[in-house]
């Protein structure tokens, strides 16, 4: 259905005249249960209910976000060559950059003043959110070092001998577009670009890189860049084949569970029951067709 672009969506049914509204479904039932009104609801496309922005799907999207995640970062560090000096920091979890920089490896590589002045300068051409005005109204001055201090890079990896810091990115993308590739990578770079600016100027002699990996929530993995990504991480020539098809295997797990919340929100009692298989659809991207059928839960 994915690939297809027939999920059974509010905005595919309204086009085939299934439905009178486009408007998601999922949004408009949790606005109702807290007395809100439901005017301006955002459109349910497959790219809405694969993000945190639905209201009935934003649980279900993270936890498969972060699974998939969790899965590959666990497993580059268990594929890692035997000799490589590249340490994997936030195995158990997520660390904002206060907390790593409470470790003895980290404060090695600059003090956290420097590392707070520098990311003051590039913090403050960065706009206040809307959900950050509440913050930044209360306390202005401190506001930009603090923001700095909280962001949480999906995972670090360092090399002390080497004087080098690998951080990372893991998204989940909408893939309709062919290049959604390059544009989640610059998402992911704005994201994190205090981080990096700022360790640049406050460590000069030490060398900081961003990896990003993206796949899109229809399945799709491109194996080139995946496998660019892994050799900088040192993951081992024979080892990368099996970790990838494991990724890919994630996706779509990650994919299928989505697909299931949202049918057993808005069909009320049905579940897709599925079978798939990976599929090189050219340029080495792969994604996983599907048979779905609809059973009784």
């Amino acid at each position: 259905m994915a690939v297809a672009g027939i999920t059974p969506t509010a905005s595919w049914l309204t086009k085939i005249r299934k439905m009178q509204s486009p408007g998601c479904r999922l949004c408009k039932k949790a606005r109702e249960a807290r007395g809100e009104s439901t005017d301006g609801l955002a459109e349910e496309t497959y790219g809405h209910i694969n993000s945190a922005f639905c209201e009935g799907m934003a649980t279900t999207v993270t936890a498969a976000h972060h699974s998939t995640w969790r899965h590959l970062y666990d497993s580059m560090h268990a594929a890692q060559k035997p000799k490589s000096k590249l340490k994997f920091v936030t195995l158990d979890k997520e660390s904002n950059m206060s907390t790593l920089w409470q470790l003895e490896e980290f404060l090695r590589i600059c003090s956290k003043d420097d590392l707070a002045k520098k990311a003051q300068d590039i913090e403050v051409t960065i706009p206040v959110t809307e959900s950050q005005k509440a913050r930044y109204n209360t306390d202005p001055q401190s506001f930009f070092v603090n923001r700095f201090w909280g962001r949480r890079p999906d995972g670090v990896v360092i090399d002390e001998a080497r004087r080098s810091v690998y951080i990372l990115e893991f998204k989940r993308s909408t893939d309709r577009d062919e290049g959604f590739l390059e544009v989640k990578e610059a998402e992911a770079n704005e994201q994190h670009k205090s981080i990096i600016g700022a360790l640049r100027a406050a460590a000069p002699k030490w060398f900081f890189e961003q990896i990003n990996f993206v796949v899109g929530n229809r399945g799709s993995v491109v194996e080139g860049d995946f496998y660019t990504k892994l050799k900088k991480l040192d993951v081992e020539e024979g080892k990368k084949d099996k970790l990838f098809a494991d990724h890919v295997t994630q996706v779509f797990e990650a994919h299928n569970r989505v697909i299931v919340s949202f049918l057993q929100q808005v069909q009320g009692g049905t579940r897709p029951s599925t079978e798939g298989s990976r599929e090189n659809i050219g340029h080495n991207v792969h994604v996983w067709g599907e048979r779905e059928r609809n059973t009784r839960l």
